[in-house]
């Protein structure tokens, strides 16, 4: 009987395959980083071949790291990086660009032209506004770029996915074989899915122009989409589970009830609420699928988007060389008591929630000749948690009965100490860290293996999660607010600023 499941994490920085065992802990693990392409300003790209094949190594590094075979592994997951877009050739399998990442904003004109000054035009039909963020644009932007695609694309001989559908195409045999679907919770945040009927809508298609026969078929979250026949190590093996990265962090850390809550802390920030099975309507926050475990109803999810939370520390460490590695910020930070009053918002591509400013920009206020790179390091950290608690302060707008009581936290940023323990005091709520930290890729796991039969209920997930860390709020409620006063002014200043 097989002792694994194997999970793929493909991320915005790095690929990872991990082993885990029926107990959730993990076996064997690989990770490989991959290049970030800036061809200009504001343009984040990823060679979709370079992710294909750290994928395929970090497999069989995986194998190899927890001594195990195929015959070991009874099922793979894959979660991702969600709206990143890829085109490519459905008969050689070749992109036909670099990847766009989630993270780019080439499309700032072409949303404003979709708009035509009403940003929520889709958002009743996808529960979404029309932003940079997400696939449906992207993909308008690469068909534009090259007139001779648009016919290829109606043909359905150019396909687009997000990195799921890519991946899931290769691994399943390429131009030969691959299977060309995705999940509903990547669909759903290619602003061309309708939240309810979960497929492509119409209007939105048009609104937007995007062929349908260059799309995949959406499926659920936990099903046999085919088997994976391009890496030998796993040859045969089913790929059973799809979730986009944060909604496969939410089934990770067990958030099955409505009310449930988790907060994802990598290169960007994202906190997801279980709503149950309606969606519910927010104009500061996304309105997306949960997951969609075989027929049964879809869950929904309430997200709180951040852009900027890890990816803020590798700016201190890779344009200002503040530290030599991204470990040494929280020793910097905990050098002073506070920031000096500095505050930092990190809109380097504009504000997602609750702001959705896409001219926002990167915004040091409070700096005098007493500020040194502590304060900085220090500002730097706790603007990821003064954005956490703008979207809690938005979803408790949104869905007044999803109080939180407590807040599930994973993610690369949970290490730190010294944020958690902010985090907690600007909440006023407790912090908490599950034992298993690798919940992303633990949640693609626990899909592929309750379609496979490794599991037997979501009551199987529950029982695997436990406690590790918590984090009580210390900090006096009428200095957080004093606090929290200053980091709306901080934002204030940046708003606008690239109009």
């Amino acid at each position: 009987m097989s002792r694994y499941v194997a999970a793929i994490d493909q991320g915005t920085s790095s690929s990872r395959c991990l082993l885990f065992d029926r107990d959730g802990a993990v076996a064997g693990a690989a990770q490989r980083e991959h290049m970030q392409f800036h061809p200009h300003a504001g343009w984040v790209e990823h060679d979709p071949i370079e992710l294909l094949v750290n994928v395929a190594t970090t497999i069989e590094e995986a194998l190899a790291a927890a001594g195990a075979s195929s015959s070991d592994v009874a099922a793979l997951g894959i979660t991702n990086q969600r709206e990143t877009t890829v085109l490519w050739d459905r008969r050689t399998g070749h992109p036909v660009e670099r990847a766009i990442v989630w993270q780019d904003t080439r499309t700032a004109p072409l949303v404003e032209e979709l708009a035509d000054g009403d940003m929520d035009r889709l958002r009743a039909i996808t529960g979404l506004p029309l932003s940079t963020y997400f696939s449906g644009p992207k993909v308008r932007w690469l068909l534009d770029a090259d007139p001779s695609l648009r016919a290829r694309a109606e043909a359905g001989e150019v396909l687009f996915g997000t990195i799921d559908s890519y991946l899931i195409w290769q691994l399943t045999g390429g131009p030969r074989s691959g299977v060309h679907v995705t999940d509903v919770t990547n669909a759903s945040r290619t602003l061309l899915m309708d939240l309810r009927a979960l497929d492509w809508s119409d209007e939105a298609l048009d609104l937007i122009g995007i062929p349908r026969a260059m799309l995949p078929e959406i499926r659920s979250s936990s099903e046999v989409y085919g088997e994976l026949r391009a890496v030998a190590a796993l040859g045969g093996v089913p790929i059973a589970g799809v979730l986009g990265d944060q909604q496969a962090a939410l089934f990770g850390q067990a958030c099955f009830d409505p009310g449930d809550a988790k907060n994802t802390y990598g290169t960007g920030c994202f906190l997801l609420v279980n709503t149950g099975g309606e969606p519910v309507a927010s104009q500061d926050l996304l309105a997306t699928v949960a997951y969609r475990l075989g027929d049964a109803p879809p869950q929904y999810a309430l997200e709180g988007s951040i852009a900027v939370a890890g990816a803020g520390v590798r700016w201190l460490r890779d344009q200002l060389g503040l530290v030599d590695s991204a470990n040494e910020v929280e020793a910097l930070a905990a050098s002073v008591p506070d920031t000096g009053d500095v505050y930092f918002v990190p809109a380097f591509s504009g504000l997602f929630a609750p702001y959705w400013d896409e001219s926002a920009r990167g915004t040091i206020v409070g700096m005098t000749a007493y500020t040194t790179k502590a304060h900085i390091a220090r500002a730097t950290l706790e603007a990821t948690a003064w954005q956490t608690r703008e979207v809690i302060e938005a979803i408790h707008n949104a869905a007044p009965g999803a109080r939180f009581r407590e807040l599930k936290v994973d993610g690369g940023m949970t290490v730190n100490e010294l944020l958690m323990q902010f985090q907690a005091d600007v909440l006023g709520v407790p912090t908490i860290r599950p034992q298993v930290t690798e919940t992303t890729a633990l949640g693609a796991a626990y899909a592929a293996g309750l379609a496979t039969g490794v599991w037997s209920s979501t009551d199987d997930v529950r029982a695997n999660w436990h406690e590790a860390r918590r984090w009580e709020p210390r900090m006096d409620a009428d200095e957080v607010e004093r606090r929290c006063a200053r980091w709306r002014e901080a934002v204030a200043r940046s708003l606008g600023w690239a109009r």
